[in-house]
C-alpha cells in the first residue's frame, strides 16, 4: 500500500517527485487559463486577483512543468471554507508556515505514486505587492536574464535531481536579486505596464534556450 503524502520524509518525496525541467510548452497558457477559469468558478468572489507565476508564466522559458497560480483574497476570507472548495476540484493543502499570510498551498497532480496529470500550485496570500510579479515581468522584459536564470536551473537541476528544497534554495539569491532589480526598475518607471496582462504577451517574445543551444 502507497505511503500517504502528508507522511513521508522530504527524501521520499525527492525521489517521488524529481526536478524535472522541459522545453517551453505552448499549452501552459491554455492550461493556466482552463485552470483560472475552474478556480474562479469554484472560489468565486472569495478571489480578489489571480495570476500567473513561475517559470511556465514566461514565454519560452525552460520549466517544470507546473503551473503556479497566485490567488489573492481579502483578509476576511474564511481559510478553512477555502481549503473545501478546492478540495472539492482535486487539491490537497500544504501548510507553508514560511510563506507570507494565510501560509497556504495547494496542489493537484501530485499522488503517492509520482505525478498523475497536469501538476499546478497555487499560493494563497492576502492582497499585496507581491515578489513573484515582479520576477516574472523581468524576466520577460529581459531575455539575457531569462537565459542566464535557465542555465542556473539546469545546473541546479544537476545537483539536486532528488532535492527539491536543495533546488529551491539554490534559486534564491538569483531571484531576490532580480526582484530587487525588478523593484528598482519599476520604481524608476511607475507607469510600465505589466508584460503579462494579456494573451498576447505570451507569444510575442522570442525564444529564450540555455546558452550555446
Amino acid at each position: 500500500m502507497a505511503k500517504d503524502l502528508t507522511t513521508m520524509t522530504f527524501e521520499e518525496l525527492g525521489r517521488l517527485f524529481p526536478i524535472i525541467i522541459t522545453e517551453y510548452n505552448q499549452e501552459w497558457p491554455e492550461l493556466y487559463q482552463t485552470e483560472k477559469e475552474l478556480l474562479v468558478k469554484t472560489l468565486g468572489d472569495e478571489i480578489k486577483r489571480i495570476h500567473h507565476i513561475g517559470s511556465t508564466a514566461v514565454p519560452h522559458m525552460y520549466a517544470k512543468p507546473t503551473i503556479d497560480i497566485l490567488i489573492e483574497i481579502n483578509e476576511n476570507v474564511n481559510t478553512e471554507n477555502l481549503k473545501g472548495q478546492l478540495r472539492s476540484i482535486g487539491y490537497h493543502f500544504s501548510p507553508r508556515h514560511d510563506n507570507p499570510p494565510p501560509h497556504m498551498m495547494f496542489m493537484k497532480g501530485y499522488t503517492p505514486e509520482g505525478f498523475k496529470g497536469q501538476a499546478y500550485h497555487v499560493h494563497i496570500r492576502y492582497t499585496g505587492d507581491w515578489d513573484e510579479l515582479y520576477f516574472r515581468d523581468y524576466l520577460i522584459a529581459h531575455p539575457g536574464i531569462a537565459r542566464e536564470y535557465v542555465q542556473l536551473k539546469l545546473h541546479l537541476q544537476k545537483l539536486f535531481r532528488q532535492d527539491r528544497e536543495g533546488y529551491t534554495h539554490g534559486k534564491g539569491e538569483f531571484i531576490r536579486e532580480m526582484t530587487r532589480r525588478a523593484r528598482e526598475e519599476k520604481s524608476i518607471n511607475p507607469e510600465q505596464e505589466s508584460w503579462c496582462t494579456g494573451r498576447e504577451r505570451q507569444i510575442r517574445s522570442n525564444p529564450i534556450p540555455p546558452k550555446g543551444k
